[in-house]
């Protein structure tokens, strides 16, 4: 009999999804002859049973556009605002997936998409998910699809600051995403040449910035590229949070910085005072002029890169095989040049941050770039 195919993209949007979804689709239709029910707008779409038929025509051209034809949210199955009150919604996303006949359903999403997965796979639904996020956090799989795309772009935001940096005698302070893991910041400092790098991962020290840049100054180079991660913190802010919750996991967005007990502002605005605090401070230490970008959701978006592509397509392809040989409540992990599935159980809850003596921290710290411990 022909299978039924459900299928969405959950979170923040990210460059591959297209490129995933119609890897999925095209594989399940063309050679496995099943049929394709997209949801729009993530679980909330599944759970008022909004859909979309994919046939050829509506998966035709979409390889190269960024984003999702599908729509987003954040939203969790089992924390839904319903009438103006969160409301575990589970109930009618079973229903909604049995009614429809599905086989299986396909989420398309990061790290909290896994763990909503895994929340259905325990009601009994065939799941499967693929990993998505620039960020490059969820855990088991080598890369996730939009990675290597918001790479590209902060790297060339880098690149063109540079110009600016070294005309006008400036510290360039970019923020760049990433509130717990610092792969993205990580990556296109190292590519763009950024003098200092700071992550979530390593707690910084803005005396030993200041020093560093100083150091370049004395050297005849009074300019330099600051490349922060919008959740890296400082020792005393690490400090703090330990000794009021001794923390042992990454630190959630609204725990990532202290504004005051009654803030409501949004996570976005908290990382931007955090960034504009430690340019104002490098301004006194220094003496030298500092500005600040903050690149935000330009790097969510766009074409996404060839590898993007060609990850979110056999990354797809893969998920199709797996439906065909009925393995389900699994993740398509990218594993080298091959893919292997992996139970949502050893997925959902874990994240993947930098390891302090990973490659691409030690090659950093040889070629001289401060990453401010």
């Amino acid at each position: 009999m022909t299978k039924h195919i459900g299928i969405l993209t959950s979170g923040g949007d990210s460059p591959g999804l297209n490129a995933a979804i119609r890897g999925v689709g095209k594989a399940c239709m063309g050679h496995y002859h099943m049929q394709m029910l997209g949801f729009r707008d993530g679980f909330r779409g599944l759970m008022e049973n909004r859909t979309i038929a994919l046939d050829g025509n509506q998966l035709s051209g979409i390889l190269t556009l960024g984003g999702t034809i599908l729509g987003t949210s954040r939203e969790k199955p089992h924390k839904m605002l319903v009438g103006g009150k969160l409301r575990d919604m589970t109930d009618a996303i079973v229903a909604n997936y049995h009614d429809n006949h599905l086989d299986c359903l396909v989420c398309l999403g990061g790290g909290g998409t896994q763990k909503n997965a895994l929340r259905l796979k325990e009601q009994g639904l065939n799941i499967i998910t693929l990993p998505k996020t620039i960020d490059n956090d969820v855990a088991m799989t080598d890369i996730t699809f939009g990675f290597d795309t918001a790479l590209g772009i902060a790297t060339e935001a880098i690149d063109r600051l540079h110009s600016t940096a070294h005309s006008h005698h400036r510290i360039i302070v970019v923020e760049i995403m990433g509130h717990r893991a610092g792969w993205l910041t990580l990556g296109a400092g190292i590519a763009g040449g950024a003098d200092v790098i700071l992550i979530p991962e390593i707690p910084y020290d803005v005396e030993n910035i200041a020093e560093a840049i100083r150091k370049r100054s004395r050297g005849g180079k009074p300019f330099s590229i600051v490349a922060v991660a919008e959740g890296a913190i400082s020792r005393q802010e690490h400090a703090a949070l330990m000794s009021e919750g001794g923390i042992k996991k990454p630190v959630k967005k609204k725990e990532t910085v202290k504004v005051d007990a009654e803030s409501t502002k949004e996570p976005e605005l908290v990382y931007a005072e955090r960034t504009l605090k430690l340019a104002h401070q490098l301004e006194k230490l220094t003496g030298l002029e500092a500005r600040v970008t903050i690149l935000g959701h330009l790097q969510r978006g766009g074409t996404p890169s060839a590898a993007d592509r060609i990850l979110s397509t056999r990354l797809g392809t893969a998920c199709a095989d797996l439906i065909d040989s009925g393995q389900f409540g699994v993740m398509v992990a990218a594993r080298g040049q091959g893919t292997e599935p992996v139970l949502l159980e050893e997925v959902a809850g874990r994240g993947n941050l930098v390891p302090p003596d990973h490659p691409w921290v030690e090659t950093a710290r040889h070629v001289g770039t401060n990453l401010g411990d």
